[in-house]
């Protein structure tokens, strides 16, 4: 069998890549020979497709805002999602959904480091309860118990 190490599949050849596709997946499976070569020609006709339209499997460019376009959809009520412009309290839900995370989605609309992921009336509300529960305080030392009926030896 051909190895070779690609160090991105963008790289590789499709002939290659469905070499080493179809071999893994004829290790891991049972295969009856008639089978082969409609998983040969499947895998390649994929991975050709791929290997042809790269820019329509491409990340989608960064959106650069302005500021007035990353202050506007904070608001006390709710932050607004870039992606559907919806309102909410939190966005860390609804950017799993999409498939991002907080520093990916900041990324993609180019939003500064300390931008939101949480509504400022939502995120007091939450330091509210936590200083009912008296969390910004430590928690008590209890005293060290006393070494009783030991005496010095003298």
């Amino acid at each position: 069998m051909i190895r070779k190490s690609y160090s991105s599949a963008a790289t590789a050849e499709p002939v290659d890549l469905t070499i080493i596709v179809a071999s893994a997946y004829g290790r891991n499976h049972t295969l009856a020979a008639t089978d082969l070569p409609g998983l040969i020609q499947g895998t390649y006709s994929a991975l050709a497709v791929l290997k042809a339209e790269p820019e329509a499997h491409a990340v989608p460019k960064v959106q650069r805002l302005t500021v007035g376009q990353i202050r506007r959809p904070i608001t006390t009520e709710g932050l607004t999602f870039f992606v559907d412009g919806k309102p909410y309290m939190m966005l860390k839900r609804h950017l799993r959904r999409h498939g991002l995370d907080p520093d990916s989605y900041r990324a993609r609309y180019g939003l500064p480091a300390d931008y939101p992921m949480v509504a400022p009336s939502y995120s007091e509300r939450r330091s509210e309860i936590a200083r009912s529960f008296g969390l910004p305080h430590r928690r008590r030392k209890w005293p060290a118990k006393a070494d009783e009926g030991i005496t010095s030896g003298a």
